[in-house]
This record gives C-alpha cells, structure tokens and sequence, in this order.
C-alpha cells in the first residue's frame, strides 16, 4: 500500500478533479503491475496497473491489488474501475478508504465481493486521505479544502508599511510555496493584492504541467483588464456590484465574472465556496492580503493556514490577518498544528481550524 499511494503521487497535479489515486497488483510476492490515475476523462489506476501487468506479460488471475482510494463502480467519463478488476478475475483488492463519493461509497466494494473477490479497507487510510483532502473535502461538505498561505517574519509581519515584502523569507520557502500552489486546482486573491503586487499568481518555481486556475475577489470590479493576473485568460473574477461595461471588458480578455453579492455588497465568500465546489474545485490555496485573508477566516471559510516564518524581525507593519481585536481570550480561535518543519532557514507550519 505504501508503494500505491507513492504511485499516488504522482498524479499529485494532474488528475484533478478526480482524486489521486495509486495501485498496485502483486502476485505471489511480486509486484506484477502498478499505475496511477491519468487526466480526467483517461484510464484510472485500475486500469493502467492491469494495462502494466499485460504488457509486462503477467497473468493478475487470483492476485491481490492494493489500492489507495475503493475502485470506483460508477459511469463517468470512464468506465468502471470494479468491473475491469472482476473482468481481470483478482483474487483480492485491498483499498485504503471507500469513497466518498455518493456514487460509490462502497457500492465499488460490493460489486468485488458479490463477484467473489475478498476486499479490505483502512490499510494507510490516514495517508490516503491527506493525498486526496480536497476530494474528500467537496464530496463531503460540497465545497474546497481551503488552505491559506502566508510568509511572515518572526514578529508577524508580511511587509513594511511601504508594501515592501521582496524577501522576507528565503528561496527555499519561496520554492516550497510554489509546490503547495502547483498542488492545487485554483489560487485565490484579492483586488488589494492585484492592484499592490499585480501577481501572475502562476507556479514557476516547480516543474508542472498544468497552471491552477486563478481567482480574484473584486467586488466593484475595479480590476486594470490589463493585469498580468489575466494573461493567458480562464481567470474568475468574483464581483458583487455589476458594471456591463467592465465586464465586458474583462470578457474581451478571457475572463469569466462570476456575481456573488451579499447583503452588505461584498463579495458572498461562504457562497464562494460553494460555488467552487460545483465547479469541482477540490483543494484552494489563498494568496491574499491581511484584509481578504481576515475575511474568510472571519466567515469560517479556511480550513488550513501555511505560514512560512523568517527568522527575522522587521518591526510594525503589515500582518498577517486583519481580525477584529477581542476583550477575552476565550474567545480566541483554537487551532491545531499538523506540521511544524523547516524549510531552508524558515519554518513552515501547517495548522488547522476543524478537521474534516
């Protein structure tokens, strides 16, 4: 099993917004096949470690497949993947976790089983379903895993008052963020960021072969439709008040805008999250200033932050969340630390707000 959800991974940009899936076939203590889940709407894993053992010239015929997610038992873009492994005539399938998917959710289980193969769930589940967080995470709530990443100096700060912030933290930390970027099927900001920094918000620092998609909230639409946000198009703007002028423009540059008012003309951010859920947003990572970031922690849409800190002290300046100052520590907002590693000279911390 550890070997699938290695094959897993590397499906860790590319299968979206199908999850990452990994599997194994072994056969008489040989590993006779492997594959990891293609491009949506190409062979899952399943099939490609079957594929793998044909051309490797093996007969899979009573062998065990070990599977990092339950083989999926419903039409979609593909076939399914139960059927392939009782047509192959395996003797056993061990799956990680069974799927949250209402589709499946353990029908994919049952069809193995009914056909006379024995089948097991829970071996590394915990990986499993890290791997794949925001699949989980819209299957069940119907929305994305929000991660909101940050890079501040040890006192807090993420710029001076002047916006300076090139570099606070090292290249190391800059390079580990364009991972976690590249991960994810869409990157989130805010007009205060587009019109200060004017980001391409694309991952460079890593090899990828797809770019997320990039969304601004912009509630006026006071976006430039020349900012480099836009290059390329397929860019969401996420507005509250509508301007057919602008929009239109933004239209002209390949944009989509996307209405979303709340009652007070802000951008409805709970919504927002919805929204990207039926679009299959699974994982989204936040790039965005103390404003926006305060806002949809505000409104209980983040689920991770990833702070890089930098051993260093800059004094007052801009931090890290703009969050309303309380009059009573029970009041504060209770996390959890994941994960605590350095990254070059600069620590990373992943903590959560409330598991899944």
């Amino acid at each position: 099993m550890q070997l699938a959800l290695e094959w897993a991974a590397k499906g860790l940009y590319t299968t979206s917004p199908n999850p990452r899936i990994g599997c194994v076939i072994v056969k008489d203590g040989l590993v006779v096949g492997a594959g990891v889940t293609q491009p949506a709407g190409q062979a899952h894993a399943e099939v490609q470690a079957l594929r793998d053992a044909a051309a490797r010239g093996h007969d899979v015929r009573g062998a065990t497949a070990y599977v990092t997610l339950e083989p999926c038992n419903h039409h979609g873009r593909t076939p399914p993947c139960s059927d392939a492994l009782v047509r192959a005539g395996l003797g056993r399938v061990v799956a990680a976790m069974t799927d949250p998917n209402p589709l499946v959710a353990g029908q994919g289980l049952a069809k193995l089983e009914a056909a006379g193969i024995a089948v097991s769930t829970g071996l590394l589940a915990e990986q499993a379903y890290e791997l794949n967080i925001g699949f989980f995470s819209r299957m069940r709530r119907g929305r994305p895993w929000v991660r909101l990443k940050t890079a501040a100096s040890l006192d807090g700060m993420t710029a001076l008052h002047n916006g300076s912030s090139q570099w606070i933290t090292g290249p190391q930390a800059r390079a580990d963020g364009h991972a976690w970027r590249a991960r994810t099927c869409a990157i989130l900001t805010g007009i205060g960021t587009v019109k200060a920094d004017d980001p391409q918000l694309t991952v460079r620092a890593v090899d990828t072969p797809r770019q997320p998609r990039r969304i601004v909230v912009d509630s006026r639409l006071d976006i430039d439709p020349a900012a480099r946000v836009l290059d390329g198009g397929g860019t969401w703007i996420v507005a509250a008040t509508a301007n057919p002028e602008k929009e239109a423009q933004l239209r002209a540059a390949g944009a989509e805008v996307i209405m979303l008012p709340n009652a007070a003309g802000k951008v409805d951010l709970p919504q927002l999250m919805l929204e990207l859920g039926r679009r299959q947003i699974n994982e989204l990572h936040v790039e965005a200033g103390a404003k926006l970031n305060g806002s949809l922690i505000r409104e209980g849409c983040v689920d991770e932050l990833l702070v890089y800190l930098a051993p260093a002290l800059i004094g007052d300046g801009q931090g890290m969340f703009a969050l309303p100052a309380l009059s009573d520590l029970t009041h504060k907002q209770h996390l959890k630390f994941h994960e605590v590693k350095q990254i070059g000279e600069d620590l990373r911390i992943l903590a959560r707000f409330n598991p899944l």
